[in-house]
């Protein structure tokens, strides 16, 4: 594994923030982590104009905005070639799943509330460097480049997202499907040697998936990683009685997920 070329005080952080009384106590979490290439706006619609003049490194967001939301700003970009791979997070005392589900959907980095720990700001910020620098996440002992690996979630913005997750770890040869029973129909032609599925989708979710090839499938014993936002006990319960080899949380860190799969293939 290469030695890290970058560190927390080189990323250059784009901060939306139109209260400047959070600006001031935020300014200050990240002068004592070392980071002084930050630049400040009042709303999405400014940052995104900068963005596509000087690209950042980071982009951090409330959530409530004059202009959007913070989830709207991260769509807008997931949605634009140019800003698509740019990490994002939020910075939000918003807890309703109305606005943190797609933005978990969207694929940020991390989710910080308000007032929010600086150990979880950088820990998150250090996510952001597992995703510039993907050569420090390459599994090791494991031929990537022969593995075939089923994304399956209903989202196109998080299929993308978990994608690109894969390829920064090396894996290369990956098919998607959008939900439970097209996953199936897909399997039914290919054996894969990874599946990686959401929980909540249409037609057949994640554990109806995971229980049907644990119980029915032609590869009953396949490596399962399920990412979910979920956190209702009862139901990650299930999740797990149904079969899988791991679960992940969403948003999720790709030092997170390189651990989790080394393990479950290494099994």
């Amino acid at each position: 594994m290469s030695e890290r070329t970058m560190n927390i005080a080189d990323l250059a952080v784009t901060f939306i923030e139109p209260s400047s009384t959070q600006r001031k106590v935020i300014a200050g979490h990240l002068n004592k982590l070392g980071l002084s290439k930050v630049d400040w706006f009042n709303d999405g619609e400014s940052a995104l104009k900068d963005m596509h003049q000087y690209q950042p490194d980071l982009v951090v967001s409330a959530m409530h905005l004059p202009d959007m939301s913070g989830t709207e700003l991260v769509q807008k970009m997931r949605a634009d070639d140019t800003l698509e791979h740019i990490p994002f997070m939020v910075v939000s005392s918003e807890h309703s799943d109305y606005y943190l589900e797609p933005a978990r959907q969207a694929g940020v980095v991390a989710i910080l509330s308000k007032p929010f720990d600086p150990d979880e700001l950088k820990k998150a910020l250090y996510s952001t460097l597992e995703f510039i620098e993907p050569e420090n996440l390459e599994l090791e002992e494991i031929e990537l480049d022969e593995l075939l690996v089923l994304v399956v979630d209903d989202s196109s913005t998080a299929r993308k997202h978990i994608c690109r997750v894969l390829n920064n770890l090396g894996i290369i040869n990956i098919v998607q499907a959008v939900n439970g029973k097209e996953a199936l129909e897909v399997m039914e032609h290919q054996l894969f040697d990874l599946v990686v599925t959401d929980y909540n989708m249409p037609e057949m979710d994640g554990q109806e998936l995971t229980r049907y090839v644990r119980e029915k499938g032609l590869q009953k014993s396949i490596p399962i990683l399920m990412v979910t936002s979920e956190a209702n006990s009862s139901q990650l319960a299930g999740v797990k009685q149904a079969g899988v080899s791991a679960l992940c949380d969403k948003p999720f860190e790709p030092g997170e997920v390189r651990s989790l799969i080394t393990k479950i293939l290494s099994e």
